[in-house]
């Protein structure tokens, strides 16, 4: 018998709801349980992949190619369960579902309507993962009392009445501010939000209350009074000093004890949290600190890169080392010296992007390292610039450039890297126009690769064979091969029909790699990608010797 949790949030956004689904499906995990997450999102896009990371954040990619949320993520990195393309949907995709039944007739004359069309339909998406785990956590986008979450809130709403109280679980993520003119917490948002979620016909079984400091029981009591939930069930949610300490404080809270009590489960079980204490005690005590410069054009906005972050810190955790991160905006380096920016730094690396914007300054990130050993790691986008800077500098190509850059009004130059017209995938092979949509149009999702025996990646790997996912429509220019070869750039990894560049490296350089795809999207910190552990590595050992 499956059993559902659903997780909503109140007063204000970035309360943690993913963060706390993720650490909750830690601890059902340690308990024996199979848990699955999803994500209901509010927004009328159909997936976040043309949403702006200055708005969203990171997209968030999926093994089987689904664009999603940055926080299936953050459910990956804890539970190391495969997040999957129905884990995550949007108003947008189930307004599309619903009229395609009407347009196909499926209705048989119906009126559609909010309720019961589209609130069946998040219904039955909740519903398929059915008899898929013992536990199905399900988190609620946006804030309660937005205009866009009152359809998912009567669906949940509607679930938990038709499957029984023995088999769906509400929890409610709220805030306790604290005013430093009064010198206490305020209790009244966290009565307004259950008020609020209450007028929606949800009375949540557990409070997940956020602070920055103690929660006297006196203030608890005083919310379980004025909720109307029993004290034990309003459960602190402190803030910690790392995301990976959160499984560790919400057991000690009892978060996972009452979750049983709600279900009337007994099994007085001892958890075995000692992968996750051994992490924080790394993240905590590190024996050294590497410098890391991350070059993109996303900088202002941490959750933009929120998975790469996670992976460099993952790569830290297992050399037990601290991972300094030192955001650099890529223009800066079309005005600015580069060596006033990366004087010091032990290891760079260039990340994904779009558009043209700020690629001059990645090229001139990426030859500072190639020209001063220092290790690089470019990722996507990355590794495009390293393949141009090459071209340029190495192999006469003055012009090199990518035909991405082109629709950005630059002059037209011999286009290294390109536009992908077709490629092989699980379906057969794929075809894409430089005027198809740009939604969902890219190559998505994991792809494998052969790699050069004896080369440094299949090294790292300790394998021949990858899979690694993708999210790119441009590709690096095969014909193009023999010179950057020639010129010390190997193409150490391919497409297993040979037509795709997939990792380039160079003999000449103590660490210098560039991935078509995006290895941080599978890093998890009991688990690290191993590019990740090698590049810190390489930088620790490059800091050693400054």
């Amino acid at each position: 018998m499956t059993r559902y949790i659903f997780i909503t949030g109140g007063v204000v956004s970035s309360l943690g709801k993913g963060l706390g689904s993720a650490a909750l499906g830690a601890l059902l995990q340690a308990r024996g349980y199979k848990v699955r997450l999803c994500k209901l999102d509010p927004y009328l896009n159909v997936d976040p992949g043309t949403m702006s990371p200055f708005q969203h954040g990171e997209v968030y990619v999926t093994e089987d190619g689904a664009e999603t949320d940055l926080d299936l993520g953050h459910y990956e990195r804890f539970t190391g369960v495969p997040a999957r393309k129905n884990d995550n949907i949007t108003t947008g995709q189930v307004y599309t579902e619903v009229l395609t039944k009407e347009r196909r007739g499926d209705y048989l004359g119906a009126t559609i309507q909010v309720i019961p069309h589209i609130t069946n339909e998040i219904k039955d998406f909740i519903l398929e993962k059915e008899g898929t785990a013992d536990f199905v956590l399900c988190e609620i986008g946006g804030t309660v009392g937005d205009i866009e979450s009152l359809p998912f809130l009567e669906a949940i709403r509607q679930f938990g009445n038709e499957v029984g109280p023995e088999r769906a679980l509400f929890i409610h993520v709220t805030l306790l501010p604290y005013i430093p003119a009064a010198g206490e917490l305020k209790t009244k948002p966290t009565q307004h939000s259950v008020k609020e979620l209450m007028g929606y016909g949800i009375r949540p079984d557990i409070l997940l209350c956020r602070a920055d400091r103690e929660i006297e029981d006196e203030e608890r009591r005083k919310i379980g009074l004025f909720c109307n939930i029993p004290e034990k069930k309003v459960i602190p949610a402190l803030d910690v000093s790392t995301i990976y300490e959160v499984p560790l404080a919400y057991h000690a809270e009892g978060l996972d004890v009452q979750v049983m009590d709600c279900f009337n489960i007994n099994d007085d079980v001892e958890l075995d949290l000692k992968v996750w204490d051994d992490i924080v005690a790394r993240v905590k005590e590190p024996e050294g600190t590497v410098r890391i410069a991350v070059v993109g054009k996303y900088t202002n906005l941490a959750d933009s890169y929120k998975s790469l972050n996670e992976a460099l810190i993952h790569g830290g955790i297992a050399n037990n080392v601290k991972v300094k991160l030192q955001f650099i905006e890529a223009e800066l380096f079309e005005s600015e010296n580069v060596v006033d920016h990366l004087q010091g730094i032990h290891g760079i690396l260039v990340p994904g992007g779009f558009g043209a914007r700020g690629t001059e300054g990645k090229i001139k990130a990426v030859q500072f390292a190639r020209e001063r050993k220092i290790p690089y790691f470019g990722i996507c986008l990355g590794m495009q610039m390293a393949i141009i800077e090459a071209c340029r500098n190495l192999c006469g190509i003055e012009a090199a450039t990518s035909s991405e850059f082109e629709n950005d009004g630059r002059e037209v130059g011999e286009n290294v890297v390109g536009l992908m017209t077709e490629w092989e995938s699980d379906l057969g092979k794929i075809k894409r126009a430089r005027d198809t949509d740009l939604g969902g149009t890219m190559r998505l999702g994991a792809y494998p690769a052969k790699l050069s025996p004896g080369s440094l990646v299949s090294k790292i790997y300790g394998s021949e064979e990858i899979s690694e996912r993708h999210r790119h429509r441009y590709e690096v220019n095969i014909n193009y091969k023999q010179a950057l070869e020639e010129n010390g750039c190997i193409f150490s990894g391919l497409s297993p029909d040979g037509e795709l560049p997939e990792i380039v490296e160079r003999a000449d350089h103590p660490w210098f790699v560039g991935v078509q795809f995006h290895p941080e999207l599978k890093s998890k910190p009991f688990d690290p990608h191993p590019l990740f552990v090698s590049f810190i590595k390489a930088a620790d050992e490059q800091g050693r010797l400054v």
